[in-house]
């Protein structure tokens, strides 16, 4: 088994071909605003990696689809990486340039610094970052989970940019009751500092690589083993004697920055691309959410479908899309078909 290292250097992307096990050369080195990455236009159906420079480090990420295909940006959930989207990517149309990324302190992107916590608007900032490096204007967003609440932000916040709004077991906002807030974000802080003072004593802990695949199977109960693997390949970093998970520890701490319900529909409500919710029966609601919580996931459903929106319900867990992506990929393709890429079937007429 070979796995990726984090030392590569800034900048330093390689070309990969699926399937492939011979390392494809490149022709080529693009530079656009600070982002690098190998491109052989004899390889259609090839996947390239591509880093991002961010004032921390790097956000580091993976690309399918031709140059000028039309934007797709897709953002995995809370402590996945870009690698959620390998199997879902593939069936959707070739039209598209699908550019999946890993979230900071995900994967191989850099681990946010010393003393700072992760929030959701910190998120938005660094897709803003990743947006503008790459020079897109308009743009479609695929969101699983955690990634889904970002969208929503996003797409809130920027509107005129998203003209396509896919959020796979998600609803694009996570509302907090008020009542709750103040003791979720002193919980946030305290954890923060907390962990600011074990710091120094704490170690990553190193495993075999299949003790790392029974650890992520173990806390994450609706990844297959081929699911996890295939997270694994971003997730792990060698070193002495094995393993270790390259995730940041920050991000199992509280978000602290929480909105009501009242604010997720206000923020909903400026939302103007066309929005796609696809929720998998046994996913999201189900298994993590509260009683309290459906109330509110409830009153957000409403509200697309109110706007005309698209909610579906499909067989499957909380990694449908991962573990079973023959079953969603005909809902989002239908969907980037109607309301995407006519735009860009006109544009050649």
């Amino acid at each position: 088994m070979v796995f990726n290292t984090r030392k590569t250097a800034l900048y330093s992307l390689q070309f990969s071909h699926i399937g492939s096990s011979v390392e494809v050369v490149s022709e080529m080195i693009q530079a656009l605003k600070g982002v690098r990455h190998l491109t052989n236009s004899a390889v259609k159906q090839a996947v390239s990696e591509l880093s991002i420079p961010v004032p921390w480090g790097e956000i580091r990420g993976k690309v399918w689809g031709p140059d000028h295909g039309r934007p797709v940006l897709c953002l995995h959930g809370w402590a996945d990486n870009c690698g959620t989207f390998n199997t879902l990517i593939p069936l959707l149309p070739k039209e598209c340039r699908y550019v999946a990324v890993d979230l900071a302190g995900h994967g191989f992107s850099s681990h946010r610094p010393p003393g700072v916590l992760y929030a959701f608007p910190s998120y938005v900032m660094d897709i803003r970052r990743v947006v503008d490096a790459l020079q897109w204007n308009k743009f479609s967003i695929i969101g699983h989970s955690m990634g889904g609440n970002i969208a929503g932000m996003f797409s809130s916040l920027y509107p005129e940019m998203v003209d396509a709004l896919v959020l796979l077991d998600s609803y694009g906002f996570l509302p907090t009751d008020p009542k709750e807030m103040s003791k979720v974000i002193r919980q946030g802080l305290d954890d923060m500092l907390k962990f600011e003072k074990e710091m120094e004593e704490k170690k990553s802990r190193v495993y075999t690589y299949e003790k790392a695949v029974t650890r992520l199977m173990a806390v994450n109960r609706t990844l297959s083993e081929q699911s996890a693997k295939i997270l694994l390949e971003r997730g792990l970093v060698e070193v002495d004697g094995g393993v270790t998970f390259t995730r940041d520890f920050r991000i199992n701490l509280k978000n602290i920055a929480r909105i009501s319900l009242e604010q997720s529909l206000e923020m909903q409500s400026k939302i103007q691309a066309s929005v796609l919710v696809v929720l998998a029966e046994d996913g999201f609601e189900k298994i993590f959410a509260e009683a309290e919580q459906k109330k509110f996931t409830s009153a957000l459903l409403q509200a697309y479908r109110d706007r005309n929106h698209a909610v579906v319900s499909l067989p499957g867990d909380h990694h449908v899309h991962l573990n079973n992506p023959e079953v969603v990929a005909p809902l989002v393709s239908d969907f980037l078909q109607t309301k995407v890429l006519p735009d860009v079937q006109t544009s050649k007429l």
